[in-house]
């Protein structure tokens, strides 16, 4: 480094000692005195005010790098035949600033998203317990103990951090709102249990009375009819008293037999009845194979969607990838385009410097003479590129 460059700081950096500056390894003295007021300083990252002075040597960092490339980018404007040494030399000196701006803050920014893991971590833990009561519609009892089982064994402790006690208060509420359920869905099962077996035994009781007083009424029938018939035999006459004895003896056999043909219709018709009974417990059973079923489909369907959501995230992830490398893609082609008119206006400028040459003109004077034509301080007269 020169004695002039000793004497300049960055922010003395002007058009005047440009040329003493942007030049080999000219920046490198700045970008070591960056380097040593940042590295000498360890702020404590436990605190508020230590993080808050890593983001203020950062933004620093930010700034002197601004201080210097700005005039350098103006100075390379000005000195346009020797663009590539300059625009190497800020470009080294750029990434290094960059490169020294992260390295800065990049314990920091890896704290802030550890930070943001950890507290994501347990707010996700605190809603999975909330959701267990999301929707309590139609839920047996059987899933709601599942679910109470499956909330009771979430511990607390330390491992909660300062979540502890929001992930309590969710335990506490959940609890309470699938306890309640609970309650509310026994009872609603236990009033239609007693509701199915009385209408099932009312209905057995109902049919064996029926068919109680069926019989009743054919034997009563039956005896009436007999004794009708033994009252009309005493009253003929003496010449056909053993033909109606005789006629009274077949009578009662067949109200004997009507009696146990009416005891065979009653069985028959118990027998109907707990046919029906056993058909209505299948039925029952069936029922709930199908609510088991139903169940099943809507948990499959909300894994479905589950998994179409999660894909619709995935797929806004790669088309924001694919805008951002799109971007950068046209950032690396404009800065390609103006390389090419850099060298191009170069190569034309040499090529009329060397044409002056060649009229027997010293190459310094051919230089001056070119550049003050291409400023357009030569009127009437300019260069086509």
């Amino acid at each position: 480094m020169s004695a002039n460059q000793v004497a300049v700081t960055i922010d003395d950096i002007s058009e005047a000692n440009a040329p003493v500056i942007y030049v080999k390894d000219g920046l490198k003295p700045f970008l070591q005195a960056v380097k040593e007021e940042v590295s000498s300083q360890v702020p404590d990252l436990t605190t508020a005010k230590g993080r808050d002075r890593i983001a203020s040597l950062a933004a620093k960092v930010s700034k002197s790098k601004v201080a210097v490339e700005k005039p350098g980018r103006e100075y390379l404007r000005r000195l346009k035949e020797m663009p590539k040494v300059v625009e190497a030399e800020l470009r080294e000196f750029v990434d290094a600033m960059d490169a020294l701006r992260d390295e800065t803050r990049k314990p920091l920014s890896d704290w802030e998203a550890a930070e943001q893991t950890r507290k994501d971590k347990h707010v996700d833990a605190v809603q999975a317990i909330h959701d267990f009561c999301v929707d309590l519609t139609d839920i047996s009892a059987s899933v709601l103990l599942e679910s109470i089982t499956s909330v009771e064994a979430v511990q607390m402790g330390d491992h909660w951090e300062e979540f502890e006690t929001e992930a309590a208060r969710a335990k506490e509420s959940t609890l309470a709102k699938l306890r309640a359920a609970l309650t509310v869905r026994q009872n609603h099962e236990a009033e239609l249990a007693a509701i199915a077996q009385f209408n099932a035994e009312k209905a057995v009781r109902e049919q064996q009375e029926r068919d109680a007083e069926i019989a009743r009424v054919a034997a009563e029938q039956a005896r009436i009819e007999a004794e009708q018939r033994a009252q009309a035999e005493r009253d003929a006459a003496a010449r056909r008293e053993q033909e109606l004895l005789d006629q009274a003896a077949a009578t009662q056999r067949a109200a004997a037999q009507a009696a146990l043909d009416a005891e065979a219709a009653a069985e028959r018709q118990r027998l109907q009845l707990e046919l029906q009974a056993e058909q209505a417990r299948t039925a029952a059973a069936q029922a709930e194979a199908s609510r088991v079923a139903a169940e099943q489909r809507a948990e499959q369907e909300r894994l479905a969607a589950i998994r179409r959501q999660e894909e619709a995230v995935e797929q806004a992830r790669l088309d924001e990838v694919a805008r951002a490398n799109a971007a950068a893609d046209e950032i690396l082609r404009q800065q390609q385009e103006r390389q090419a008119d850099v060298a191009h206006k170069s190569k034309i400028l040499g090529e009329a410097k060397q044409a002056l040459i060649g009229m027997n003109i010293s190459e310094e004077l051919a230089k001056a003479i070119v550049l003050k034509i291409a400023r357009g301080e030569v009127p009437n007269v300019s260069i086509q590129f």
